[in-house]
């Protein structure tokens, strides 16, 4: 990549000062000087480092995505709506308690199970509610503490300060969970150019989850504390549109807040990404529209289709060809997403040529306003 590399007091400035932080993770666990704290990333101490990791893995930093596809698919980046992919398929676990627990058919929850038992991999970094709502980065070893992750979380979360921490120790074969923010620092990750002390070489599996964006903590917090009792929200959910509403599961009954309250929410960072199915990952999952219960499953690579077919053998998992209306409108609302985080961007800087973070993207120029 011929990307500059800054060091940290850079990445302060131009990204988290910049309301351009995605909150993924990628810098926290790599040295003492960045920490997450309750929804966002915090510079200690000035670190003189011309160079850094930090600034490196950042999604929103210059990433070269002609260069981050041609390292993992071995071909151009496409620009097109769902990126490089082999097939798409709707799919659903055959687990009741995955099915319980998970979002739509638990189909994450099964494929992970399926992976640690089958020593694909020996530990997977997920993202776990806390308390208050507040979401953080595990590392789980087996379907007991993968269940216990089961669910989306649609606040923002630095779960990759989980892999950095969690290479560091037994584990040697890891999968990561994660948006299309955190996808794509992954894949800066395996083309660092610089020292390669992260140890991604550990990094086996990576299933990404489809996402138009993702909430604030702090501001949605006290959004919610008005009116719900936090420590009592199960599930949270954001049905396929036409929906338009946030589902909370309590106690006494789900819950439904119209998304006009809640988009305010929103990291100013998510108006930029043009990512809505995590494009440089093994596999990707996300809803069905108009079909509840099953998930969409994007295959991407050969390790992708070796686990979804192993968990369709073992019986974990049921696919079924995913219809063509559907299949059309996942690449319309795809495709959309790029159009307008395409339009943001050029709002802000000014100049079709100045694309902020996106570099190595030519195939994205007929989408440009």
């Amino acid at each position: 990549m011929n990307a500059e590399i800054k060091g940290p007091q850079d990445l302060e400035k131009e990204v988290i000062k910049a309301d351009l932080c995605t909150l993924c993770g990628a810098c926290v666990g790599l040295c003492p000087y960045f920490r997450a704290y309750r929804g966002r990333i915090v510079l200690l101490d000035n670190c003189n480092l011309s160079q850094g990791r930090c600034y490196f893995f950042c999604p929103r930093t210059s990433s070269d995505l002609e260069a981050v596809s041609r390292a993992l698919f071995g071909a151009p980046y496409p620009g097109d709506s769902l990126g490089t992919h082999v097939q798409v398929v709707m799919a659903k676990s055959l687990d009741k308690t995955s099915l319980a627990k998970g979002q739509y058919g638990g189909v994450v929850s099964a494929l992970i199970s399926l992976a640690l038992k089958k020593r694909m991999i020996d530990g997977a970094v997920l993202t776990q509610r806390g308390k208050d709502l507040l979401s953080f980065g595990t590392l789980a070893r087996n379907k007991r503490q993968v269940l216990a992750c089961a669910g989306s979380n649609y606040i923002a979360s630095p779960t990759l300060e989980a892999l950095n921490k969690g290479v560091q120790g037994a584990a040697q074969k890891i999968g990561v969970v994660g948006i299309p923010c955190q996808v794509l620092a992954l894949a800066k990750m395996r083309i660092n150019p610089l020292e390669d002390k992260n140890q991604i070489h550990k990094l086996h599996l990576v299933i990404g989850l489809f996402c138009t964006w993702a909430l604030a903590y702090q501001d949605t917090l006290q959004f919610l504390k008005r009116d719900y009792p936090i420590e009592k929200i199960g599930k949270m959910d954001i049905p396929p549109p036409p929906a338009n509403r946030l589902q909370l599961q309590l106690p006494d009954g789900t819950k439904s807040i119209s998304l006009d309250h809640i988009r305010k929410f929103v990291r100013p960072t998510c108006g930029f990404c043009l990512d809505m199915t995590a494009e440089f990952s093994d596999l990707s999952v996300g809803a069905v529209e108009g079909i509840p219960g099953w998930n969409t499953v994007i295959v991407r690579t050969a390790r992708g289709q070796e686990l979804l077919e192993g968990a369709r053998k073992a019986g974990m998992i049921e696919a079924a060809e995913m219809p063509r209306a559907n299949l059309r409108h996942l690449e319309e609302a795809s495709l959309l997403k790029k159009k307008r985080a395409l339009e943001n961007i050029v709002k802000r800087t000014g100049s079709k040529e100045n694309l902020l973070y996106l570099k190595g993207a030519d195939a994205l120029r007929p989408l440009l306003p």
